[in-house]
């Protein structure tokens, strides 16, 4: 793993907000990374790696997840504060262009940065688009905020591993030992608990709070910005209609579809080397 700094900044409402800055090249725009609803900036350790050093990576812990500040309203777990904390955090650091990679949850918030006019140099999808699948959605709703507890690593390992055998048909135990280290946190009393604020869940019981006005007209906002869209193979969040759709309305767009995965693939297998890097290279030439 790249070595990374702590990063801290204030959001508009007063939270300490934390993201892990990975250095890199200061003549190219920073890549901002935006995880998805349950997840943290954890989850962007191995391509920051890859990645770190060329490029500064940014890999953003949202308000109440990881090392960010648990909000004191809980209605505040909506896209637009999340689009608010993200513009609080490029103003404190001098950003102007910047390219963002947004999964799930980070990529609605990709698209609604765009449609305020953030100045995107170009953007990655991942597994989302500006609908989602009324069945993936049902399934993030049965497990968000759902508090678990583990004693050991192994026993969450497998708990990942049982609720998620669907989506990483592939994976062996060591993959899902390391998503549960990902996910969850170790406690003061030696618990394994989820490294999230359950109350994340509570906006999702108001119809459209998962997403936000218009998205399909969010995203034209990326029409002339360099975009790649990747979607699992397996995905029960992005059909793969939806996903063409996305790429016929955009100029400069391009889709990826990763083979036996589902929502969402975790962007460092090695199929999509290639496109992301291909998509940095537009940033640069």
């Amino acid at each position: 793993m790249s070595a990374y700094q702590q990063l801290y900044w204030t959001s508009p409402d007063g939270l300490k907000l934390h993201a892990r800055d990975y250095a890199g090249d200061a003549s190219r725009p920073p890549i901002v990374c935006l995880p998805g609803l349950t997840r943290n900036a954890r989850d962007y350790d191995t391509l920051a790696a890859r990645l770190a050093g060329r490029w500064r990576v940014l890999a953003v812990n949202l308000r109440g997840r990881g090392g960010s500040e648990a909000a004191k309203d809980p209605m505040s777990y909506v896209p637009a504060t999340y689009v608010a904390d993200v513009q609080a955090l490029l103003a404190d650091q001098g950003i102007g262009r910047f390219v963002v990679i947004g999964t799930s949850l980070g990529g609605i918030v990709t698209m609604l940065l765009a449609r305020a006019g953030a100045p995107i140099a170009a953007a990655l999808l991942n597994d989302v688009g500006p609908e989602i699948e009324p069945v993936g959605l049902a399934r993030i709703k049965g497990y968000v905020g759902r508090a678990s507890s583990f004693p050991t690593w192994m026993h969450a390992a497998r708990a990942v591993a049982d609720t998620n055998r669907d989506v990483y048909p592939d994976w062996r135990i060591e993959d899902w030992l390391a998503m549960a280290k990902r996910l969850y946190r170790l406690t003061s009393a030696g618990r394994i608990v989820l490294d999230y604020d359950l109350k994340i869940a509570e906006p999702l019981r108001n119809p459209g709070a998962e997403t936000g006005p218009d998205m399909w007209a969010a995203l034209s906002a990326l029409r002339d910005v360099p975009t790649l869209v990747v979607r699992g193979g397996r995905s029960d969040i992005l059909s793969a209609a939806t996903a063409e759709r996305m790429v016929a309305g955009l100029d400069r767009a391009e889709l990826t579809t990763v083979a036996g995965v589902g929502h969402a693939p975790t962007l460092s297998e090695p199929a999509l080397h290639e496109p992301i890097d291909r998509l940095l290279a537009r940033v640069v030439a």
